[in-house]
């Protein structure tokens, strides 16, 4: 292990201020809560190594977001009992002093995963699983089923479950409970038939991870992970929609969460100050035939994935969920290394200055203007961010971005939003997640190998210049201890 350690260590694809343990494969977010003083984010984790393969449950908790501590894996599969094929996804509720997981237990000798509990007394530290399965077995008519996620509403407890339908449909199913033990299957609390979503992806047949945010005016939102039962998972998605007469009634349409490549499995935790925070997976884009699939390189690297920064979640006009960093990021901020505006030329490139590889940057850019994240002293290795000058859109192009063949290229693009665009980029090593200002994102991740310092250039498509705003600021690592399986 400390073999492995010392490799990851050296390596500049590692985050810096994105969660994830020193090595070995992670996933999902699970059981996000605030619990005891702690935000606790518990994750998918094969603590053995760079493989999806023995998920087990991770866990850091923090204060205040910025502070973490590493804490002992919290759940593990049980040799011989339910969950011995693994202790997969799901969530946790804080409740009369406890701690209660929800998760769901895989065991190769079944088709699906059923719904498993258990208990920590300790603040999060350790838990006592409930015995035998809390919901044994799946709805009539369903291909999948699995993923819990529970919720009190009033004096209830509710929870949606993931699933596909022999018929063709994603869903999420309902269950209810007074007393967390003892649960009511009540329906189908949503379902839809694969939908066509902007850039060709669809919502699936199989819905992971459903979630249901719920906010204040009473609208709401179903969050699912679109999962095609060939090819796995593919994208996060939502239907916005309200509770009317004990029914969702859905948008018509569904949304991307996210228009980048790399994101998925989005999980809620609901702060003490009333916002709804949110974390997601954030996969590998190496030479991995399908997500989740052996990858030499990552074999090689030791390690695979990492958890999205937290987000807060407001709901926007139509129904639309806008998302923003939290707001404590902004105590990362460190060193300003750039602070620059002008009019970029279709001519030439003009540098603005080096940054480091986890930078926080504001850029406003025009219809037409580029902007590049050089890599390579020689500029062969880029990523670049373009207004585009005639359909408004924001394109975020990889396909140059690293200078090893086997990383995954292409390019993704956010929706116009006007004659300018001001965005807030938070890059991280090997990833970038990407904001606007109207509450739009997009993650991907990407593998510069070129030596010497990145640079931040800007530049025009088109014809004509076009005017940019940029700064720059370093991001300090994320300060992490580890924590010790004990109420503190």
């Amino acid at each position: 292990m400390a073999e492995i350690q010392e490799q990851v260590a050296s390596d500049t694809h590692f985050p810096a201020v994105h969660l994830r343990p020193p090595a070995h494969w992670i996933n999902d977010p699970n059981g996000l809560v605030f619990h005891d003083g702690h935000y606790h984010v518990y994750f998918q984790y094969n603590p053995h190594s760079a493989r999806h393969a023995d998920m087990h449950w991770g866990h850091y908790r923090s204060r205040d977001l910025v502070h973490w501590e590493l804490m002992p894996v919290a759940l593990a599969p049980t040799p011989g009992g339910d969950d011995e094929g693994g202790v997969w996804s799901g969530n946790a509720v804080s409740h009369g002093g406890r701690l209660t997981a929800f998760y769901s237990a895989r065991h190769n000798g079944r088709r699906h995963q059923p719904v498993a509990s258990a208990v920590s007394y300790d603040g999060g530290a350790t838990f006592t699983k409930r015995g035998g399965l809390l919901i044994p077995q799946a709805p009539d008519g369903t291909t999948m089923f699995r993923d819990p996620y529970v919720w009190l509403d009033g004096d209830r407890w509710r929870m949606l479950v993931g699933a596909a339908l022999a018929d063709g449909r994603g869903a999420a199913l309902e269950y209810t409970s007074a007393d967390l033990d003892n649960w009511s299957y009540q329906g189908v609390f949503l379902a839809r038939p694969p939908h066509v979503l902007p850039g060709g992806r669809n919502t699936e047949e199989g819905w992971e991870c459903a979630q249901y945010a719920v906010f204040p005016d009473g609208s709401g939102a179903v969050l699912a992970s679109a999962w095609d039962p060939a090819e796995g998972a593919s994208c996060a998605i939502y239907w916005p929609g309200r509770e009317e007469d004990g029914a969702f009634r859905a948008a018509a349409t569904p949304r991307l969460l996210d228009h980048g490549p790399d994101f998925y499995a989005p999980a809620l935790l609901r702060a003490p100050d009333g916002r709804l925070l949110m974390w997601a997976w954030i996969w590998e884009a190496r030479d991995e035939e399908h997500v989740g699939a052996p990858s030499a390189w990552t074999d090689e690297a030791g390690w695979s994935g990492m958890l999205s920064l937290p987000r807060e979640l407001e709901p926007g006009a139509d129904g639309e969920l806008l998302q923003r960093p939290a707001r404590e990021l902004l105590a990362l901020r460190g060193e300003r290394r750039i602070a620059a505006q002008g009019k970029a030329s279709t001519e030439q490139l003009t540098d603005l200055g080096e940054v480091s590889r986890a930078t926080d940057l504001t850029v406003t850019l025009e219809h037409g203007a580029r902007l590049r994240l050089l890599t390579s002293p020689d500029g062969t290795e880029h990523l670049d961010i373009v207004h585009d000058p005639v359909t408004g859109e924001l394109v975020v192009d990889r396909d140059h971005a690293s200078l090893d063949p086997r990383a995954k290229g292409g390019s993704w693009r956010l929706p116009p939003e006007g004659p300018t665009t001001t965005l807030r980029i938070l890059l991280d090593h090997s990833v970038a997640e990407i904001f606007t200002t109207t509450g739009r994102t997009l993650t991907l991740r990407f593998y510069p190998v070129g030596d010497g310092p990145w640079r931040v250039q800007t530049g025009a498509t088109g014809t004509g210049s076009a005017a940019y705003t940029v700064e720059a600021w370093d991001l300090a690592p994320l300060e992490q201890g580890r924590g010790r399986p004990a109420h503190s």
